[in-house]
């Protein structure tokens, strides 16, 4: 292998490897936070049954005895509350620095409103001065609230979508989007790299969304034993580089599998699960998955209906000049092509094969595969066309 493509394996390989490092450090830094929350639970319920146990042993009446048992529920209620977050919100993606610190302000402003609701209670049902056991109880509920709402406001800010951004010196919840709708990208649309020269053009208002599933079916057909795949799977990789790289456009390469999609669901059914969870449109050139969501009302942007409606716009009865490249398959026709690859069926030309012959448009047949024009050379009677039977 050659310096240079050596190199450019290397550059092809590195958006995975990166977000693999990203999916990684998040993964890490969530798991390093309920390991930190169950033990600063644990650890209340620990300060909660010592203050009791030395309440007994001045000759106290308490539940000192239960100790034990009060540490396993405050770790049981540490446990509860981390299986609501996963079931209950399951999406995750790590936020920024400010996000983690406006939750924990969030929290602790939440805690501090509830410890004087409860310390409202306690004067109001506990008459008197309060004994230390009453103190270490009324304390141990503060502390242990106080770490509830914590843990809920950052795991909340760490578990939002991507399309919440944090400015500073004030946090702003609002989309970081250009358009109203996210446009997914699925990998046909990538290999075809017509999208990426549609995004020069300053017409993509709407935010780019490449998922993870895409960009790992990318890789594994870039890694393929056959060779139109790989240069496939290469290309696709590069034209993701280019459009990473386009400051005309906002894209962004999630994590996240749809939530409604089976575990061994297939990449299209994936695409438009994810399409219908985030109010989002496909852009594909795959006929069949283009079929699919529309079956389902995802909206689909074919890149191929696209350059078809961007083609001009031939009338009939218009002149048109074409090389006759190949025999038609009725007789007397030849078949040529314009510089847009639209195929022209031309009547009477099947001896002027290599020639550029001038004709008169007689119809234009536009389709989702493509278009294709019909003509014939002026004074050239029209040909009776075979009917499928």
């Amino acid at each position: 292998m050659t310096v240079d493509a050596a190199s450019s394996a290397q550059h092809q390989v590195a958006p995975k490897n990166t977000l693999s490092a990203v999916a990684q450090a998040g993964g890490v830094v969530v798991l390093v936070l309920r390991v930190l929350f169950v033990l600063a639970l644990g650890a209340v319920g620990w300060t909660l049954a010592n203050a009791l146990r030395e309440q007994e042993l001045q000759g106290a009446e308490g539940i000192g005895q239960f100790g034990g048992e009060l540490i396993a529920g405050f770790l049981v209620a540490a446990v509860t509350v981390i299986a609501l977050d996963v079931f209950f919100i399951p999406r995750k993606s790590l936020a920024a620095i400010s996000g983690v610190f406006f939750g924990l302000v969030v929290g602790m402003v939440v805690a501090y409103g509830m410890s004087l609701v409860i310390d409202l209670i306690a004067g109001t049902h506990l008459q008197g001065d309060l004994t230390q056991t009453q103190i270490a109880v009324v304390t141990s509920i503060k502390i242990g609230i106080g770490v509830i709402c914590c843990y809920l406001a950052v795991s909340f800010v760490l578990q939002t979508k991507d399309d919440i951004r944090f400015v500073i010196p004030y946090v702003e919840f609002a989309k970081d989007t250009k358009g109203g709708r996210p446009l997914i990208l699925d990998t046909s649309v990538i290999v075809d790299g017509r999208i990426a020269d549609v995004s020069d053009t300053h017409v993509i208002e709407s935010e780019l969304i490449v998922p993870r599933f895409v960009l790992q079916e990318l890789q594994t057909i870039a890694d393929s034993s056959d060779k139109l795949k790989r240069i496939r799977g290469r290309r696709g990789l590069d034209m993701l580089n280019k459009l990473q790289g386009n400051h005309n456009i906002d894209i962004q390469i999630i994590e996240v599998a749809p939530e409604r999609s089976a575990p061994d669901a297939g990449v299209d059914e994936m695409l438009v699960d994810l399409a219908l969870q985030m109010g989002g449109k496909v852009a594909t050139t795959d006929y069949n998955l283009n079929k699919i969501a529309q079956l389902r009302g995802v909206t689909v942007i074919n890149i191929n209906d696209l350059a078809n409606a961007l083609k001009p716009v031939v009338l009939p009865g218009e002149g048109l000049l074409v090389k006759i490249v190949k025999p038609g398959e009725e007789a007397g026709q030849g078949v040529g092509y314009l510089d847009d690859g639209t195929m022209v069926v031309a009547e009477g030309t099947r001896d002027r094969i290599g020639e550029t012959v001038e004709l008169a448009v007689t119809s234009v047949l536009q389709t989702s595969a493509g278009r294709m024009i019909f003509g014939r050379l002026e004074g050239t009677a029209p040909t009776e066309r075979r009917r499928g039977h």
